[in-house]
């Protein structure tokens, strides 16, 4: 099953873990998945639309979906996915 890194600002809405395995064959079926086994997590990561937002980046083993399918992007068994919050200062 593929896991989930999730970002210490999150971990209040995970039970205070770290890491949380998932199933689902897409990136977004996963965030799917997700937002129903921790609710309220979804609402951090995706906007009205259902996009990832701006300032959340998800990686799909070390490759930004960004520039792979997004939402669509297929995910494997041995998949580790991470979602890492944008850090802003000046």
């Amino acid at each position: 099953m593929p896991t989930v890194r999730i970002p210490t600002p999150l971990r209040k809405l995970t039970d205070n873990q770290e890491v949380v395995t998932v199933t689902g064959a897409t990136l977004g079926a996963i965030l799917d998945e997700l937002n129903t086994t921790y609710p309220g997590l979804g609402e951090r990561i995706l906007d009205e639309q259902g996009a990832i937002r701006r300032f959340v980046n998800i990686f799909l083993n070390d490759e930004d979906v960004r520039f792979l399918q997004e939402k669509e992007t297929p995910v494997s068994d041995k998949d580790e996915i991470s979602i890492v919050p944008a850090i802003a200062g000046g």
